[in-house]
């Protein structure tokens, strides 16, 4: 792939362009949640962004100076201060971010159980951002090689593995990579006196979820706010097409009209749809109405821009959109309107992300009895990339707007995201019985029941 600062398109571009902070550890630290009205927002988006696939080296090559920085969740200093601080416990991490009820809240504080803190002495800055009881803190760390940092990790820190750890760096890799969705987690394990939960990925894994959608077990968290702690460029792109993907499938599930906590509560589930911890009482069945509706201001920070850059989706309240403060309204619920014209509704098809979108492609396959070698032909033919490797810019043909006009098209897109979400879900949980041990497996499992008998 042709390095952005030599993209013929965007040449011009790049040269005029003031230059910002290619320390990934340093970056997301610049930004802030703007509170400028949504016409200022919405610049970070340059048109044809989407159909342009450089390696980046640094974040002086992105699309636009702002481009992805709706996905830097704002806490305060001193809480993320307290987060940097345990990840450099740790080998060199490529990228990372913390996610969770214990970053982010999903009740009220006045109304949430008061349970005894998992923490044996963390820093005061995690204490008063975890109102209403301690919580454990779940990270995700992405290395460029796993068994490089394994090999370091275990040096270090030999008791945060089980039995698996005895057999090396190599054994802990390759279960890592080839079961489940490419994770290794270890749970309870306490860093500056603070219990967190940590997850272990490559980079390609990583970039190839949030790109095509293979088990969507790391896209389907990103889709949800989470706070970015190390940045890499070439990421921050990906999970802008992720999040634009996530918007666009909702869509497809989606009537002609609908409000923001709608489609945020049907992005926010998407990653559920299949994962057997769901299916099992292993979550709480509130569980996505509680992410959506205390954190629906960061939501709208995620999601507005890329809202409104898609040319068949409106709000339906431009009075509301007019005041600065909306954002930050949290009894808003703004009306929204969809195009269901099977034409537009066929660029969406064509547009999801790779493997899943051959999913839907295959079920219709089945549906209307198209032969294999003919299906083959339409696959080929749908192929993101052109013979030198560049991407196409992906418009809707015959079948996609086949497939938009169908009105079994929502239950289509369910059994597509539950195909991709089930098998990889389901192993990582069994694979947990390895990674963590059969005691700390047992104790998270108790613990996640108990959450799921909640109301």
């Amino acid at each position: 792939m042709p390095r952005l600062s030599h993209h013929p398109l965007l040449r011009i571009r790049c040269s005029k362009r003031p230059l910002l902070l290619s320390n990934r550890r340093s970056i997301s630290s610049q930004t802030q949640r703007s509170s400028q009205p949504s016409q200022h927002l919405y610049q970070s988006l340059p048109p044809d962004w989407e159909d342009e696939a450089p390696s980046l080296s640094d974040f002086t090559e992105l699309p636009h100076k702002d481009f992805g920085k709706n996905q830097l969740m704002e806490t305060n200093e001193e809480f993320k201060r307290a987060l940097r601080d345990i990840l450099r416990k740790f080998p060199h991490i490529s990228y990372a971010f913390a996610y969770g009820s214990g970053v982010f809240p999903q009740s009220d504080a006045a109304t949430s159980r008061i349970t005894s803190s998992p923490h044996t002495n963390p820093p005061e800055a995690i204490l008063k951002w975890q109102k209403g009881g301690g919580k454990m803190i779940d990270f995700v760390f992405t290395t460029k090689f796993s068994q490089h940092f394994h090999s370091l990790n275990l040096r270090k820190h030999r008791d945060h593995y089980s039995f698996l750890g005895s057999f090396g760096s190599g054994i802990v890799s390759h279960v890592q990579d080839a079961y489940g969705a490419g994770a290794y987690f270890n749970p309870y394990i306490t860093v500056n006196g603070t219990m967190i939960k940590y997850g272990v990925v490559n980079l390609p894994t990583l970039h190839r979820d949030l790109t095509d959608w293979d088990t969507l077990y790391f896209a389907g968290r990103l889709h949800k706010p989470v706070k970015i702690l190390f940045e890499e460029p070439n990421i921050r792109v990906a999970n802008q097409r992720n999040l634009l993907s996530a918007v666009r499938c909702a869509l497809l599930l989606l009537p002609s009209e609908f409000t923001e906590k709608q489609l945020f509560s049907t992005i926010a589930g998407l990653s559920y749809q299949g994962d057997p911890r769901m299916d099992y009482g292993s979550e709480n069945p509130k569980k996505i109405h509680n992410i959506v509706t205390h954190q629906i201001r960061n939501f709208r920070q995620l999601y507005h821009d890329l809202i409104m850059s898609l040319p068949n989706i409106s709000y339906n309240d431009d009075h509301a959109l007019s005041r600065k403060d909306w954002m930050e309204d949290v009894n808003l619920d703004l009306k929204l309107t969809q195009d269901m014209d099977p034409e537009r509704r066929g660029n969406i098809v064509r547009r999801l992300p790779k493997s899943f979108r051959e999913k839907v492609y295959f079920l219709y396959q089945r549906k209307f009895g198209i032969p294999g070698r003919e299906c083959q032909e339409m696959l080929v033919e749908s192929r993101d990339e052109d013979d030198q490797g560049s991407l196409k810019k992906p418009v809707g043909n015959a079948f996609d707007r086949r497939i938009a006009a169908e009105d079994d098209l929502p239950q289509m897109v369910t059994r597509a995201i539950n195909q991709t979400v089930k098998w990889p879900s389901t192993a990582q949980s069994v694979k947990a019985l390895l990674t963590a041990g059969p005691i700390r497996s047992w104790r998270y499992l108790q613990e996640k029941r108990e959450k799921g008998r909640q109301k």
